[in-house]
């Protein structure tokens, strides 16, 4: 059967987008979306993400595979991408703010005049049950602890946007060997649902560069759940503001922490690139 699609990007974090309304199931298997994400043999993106109809009074919900398979919980970049796609699907009808059904919880993006999409992303979760992670008891938070990976000890914290992050503060985020010291800290026996991991250098405290490590995808140019997670270390460590830019290879993300409501707010671009149809 023929599937249309669209690719979109958010700071280079690309994805393939599926109209999915007709169905509470994703049209395609997990090993099919592996083959769509190849950057050879495929359309080439970071994840697949399907437009399903919403659950429980929201507009929409939001399953994503990654390109090795699995399922996260949420992406920030791709919900940007997909209240964007959403929007060019409805046409005349498009609101200006969705209500969207994640694995997370309800994520509620909002497009903006000016282009860009802003994200109410929720509350973080800070207790190691809740991300999960060994590094701290199960009540307890993990705020800048020792973890021995690639036979080096890191200090680190640890947040869940609704998916598991590992922050680490570092002199240069140019030297590390992502592609060496990430896999190591996604596979650590102390994340036992894997880990993003995020690799900070503190320019100003309201502004920083990342790189990250997905979870699933492996080096991205961009992860927004992991620039909110990275603002929440940030500020729990006193390395940043709570208002502070995000500086990722594909470009900047505005990340704000409410003090009163305690809700991260996220704000960046997403973009089409193309659309296409394929057939088996």
């Amino acid at each position: 059967m023929p599937i249309e699609f669209a690719k979109y990007h958010g700071l280079g974090n690309d994805f393939i987008l599926i109209d999915n309304r007709h169905s509470s199931e994703p049209v395609i298997t997990p090993e099919q979306a592996v083959d769509m994400c190849d950057r050879h043999f495929g359309i080439g993106a970071d994840g697949v993400i399907f437009a399903l109809p919403g659950q429980n009074d929201t507009d929409y919900t939001m399953r994503i595979f990654n390109s090795d398979g699995s399922e996260p919980e949420m992406c920030g970049n791709g919900i940007r991408c997909l209240a964007k796609f959403i929007a060019d699907l409805e046409g005349s009808e498009a609101k200006t703010q969705y209500h969207i059904h994640t694995l997370a919880g309800v994520i509620s993006p909002e497009l903006r005049s000016d282009g860009q999409v802003k994200v109410d992303m929720g509350v973080p979760r800070l207790l190691a049950a809740e991300i999960p992670t060994t590094l701290a008891a199960s009540d307890a938070k993990a705020i800048d602890v020792p973890i021995e990976v690639a036979d080096k000890s890191w200090s680190v914290t640890c947040v869940s946007m609704g998916n598991p992050h590992c922050i680490t503060f570092v002199e240069d985020v140019a030297a590390i060997a992502l592609e060496t010291v990430g896999p190591q800290f996604e596979h650590n026996k102390a994340f036992p649902q894997r880990t993003n991991t995020e690799f900070i250098q503190v320019i100003r405290s309201d502004y920083v560069k990342m790189r990250v490590w997905e979870r699933g995808a492996g080096v991205t140019l961009a992860c927004g759940t992991g620039a909110c997670a990275a603002v929440v270390a940030g500020v729990l460590v006193g390395k940043c503001d709570r208002a502070t830019a995000v500086e990722l290879p594909g470009g900047v993300l505005e990340i704000e922490w409410a003090e009163v409501s305690g809700r991260i707010y996220m704000t960046g671009p997403a973009q089409r690139v193309f659309t296409g149809c394929i057939s088996d």
